[in-house]
């Protein structure tokens, strides 16, 4: 008897809570594992290995897939065979395979390769930029003007990512007005998204909230994704802020591996399947089959050799959703 009073105690407080707790019903993931992920890897993975893993990810129902970046293998050498993945890569209809592409010239070799979105990256402090693509801020932003002249004229998607949104290395703090003020120049040259990193893993879940709510403000209707980091083990709970504020595109990275190598203590993309099971418990659908996406996992581990950061990879998916599958009963009572 006891027993039925507490679940209906509990089913009572839920309802009250749906009331007035709301989240996005759909999340859309990108997938920058192939990209993010590798470009941090000291093991330089093959290019059939490289075309398998991507392959791979497009059979588990992902909406994008951030493949590769044209940069100068100079300065990443993971990179170096960017074209050679795009060409080598199975597409599948319905999915965005997109690249990264700091200056002109890498957004004339992502086009020529193929690629469905080019996004420009430029950071929001100047001594991460140096860093990052060395050059100014004002430098990146001529050549993202120049990218986005390609881009459109191509026909593609021109995408923009602003990193160390929530805080730099070198510099700390970074304005938001300034955040704000370089998202608007990137708007005016055409970008259809615009993607607020968390570079370095010093984002906290209040300033998540905090940012994203203001940018919602400043420009309502505009397409705006967040890229968070592990680093510091505030990855789901960041994601968790953002998606209170309706916040329903993110960037994941398969395994959790990544991060920035241009800025020290940047290790760990928030982890794929993690984030996938993390929503799927909430009831948040994401059209990805979440025992595929684990496969994929345990294959990237195969390839570079050491254990990942996954923790779902490791424990298995849990009592809750035995198949996987979003609970739909939960998006009523998300906690």
């Amino acid at each position: 008897m006891q027993n039925a009073t507490r679940h209906e105690d509990i089913a009572m407080t839920r309802t009250k809570l749906a009331a007035t707790y709301h989240l996005p019903s759909r999340v859309y993931l990108r997938e920058v594992g192939p990209r993010d992920g590798l470009q941090n890897e000291d093991h330089i993975l093959p290019t059939s290995q490289k075309i398998q893993l991507i392959d791979a990810l497009s059979h588990t129902g992902l909406h994008e897939i951030e493949a590769a970046s044209f940069v100068h293998p100079k300065f990443v050498p993971q990179m170096a065979d960017a074209a050679d993945v795009f060409t080598g890569i199975q597409r599948l209809p319905g999915i965005i395979y997109s690249a990264i592409a700091p200056n002109r010239m890498g957004a004339r070799r992502a086009l020529d390769a193929g690629v469905d979105a080019v996004q420009v990256f430029l950071s929001a402090s100047e001594a991460h930029n140096r860093s990052n693509v060395h050059m100014s801020i004002a430098e990146s932003l001529n050549q993202a003007a120049e990218i986005a002249h390609e881009v459109q004229a191509a026909g593609r998607t021109f995408d923009a990512v602003l990193s160390v949104v929530f805080g730099c290395p070198f510099e700390g703090d970074v304005p938001f007005e300034r955040v704000l003020a370089l998202s608007e120049r990137l708007l005016t040259m055409g970008a259809a998204q615009i993607t607020l990193g968390d570079t370095t893993g010093m984002a906290h879940p209040l300033q998540v909230r905090e940012v994203f709510v203001h940018f919602q403000r400043r420009f309502p209707g505009v397409s705006v994704r967040f890229h968070p980091h592990s680093a510091r083990g505030a990855g789901l709970a960041n994601v968790l802020a953002a998606l209170e504020v309706g916040i329903d595109r993110f960037d994941a990275s398969i395994g959790g591996i990544g991060g920035c190598p241009f800025a020290p203590g940047a290790p760990g993309n928030v982890c794929s399947e993690d984030l996938v099971h993390m929503l799927h418990e909430m009831g948040i659908a994401t059209g990805i089959n979440l025992p595929r996406l684990i496969e994929v996992a345990q294959l990237a581990q195969s390839f570079l050799g050491h254990e990942l950061p996954s923790q779902t990879m490791k424990s298995g998916i849990c009592g809750h959703i035995p198949d996987g599958e979003p609970h739909l009963m939960s998006v009523e009572v998300s906690l």
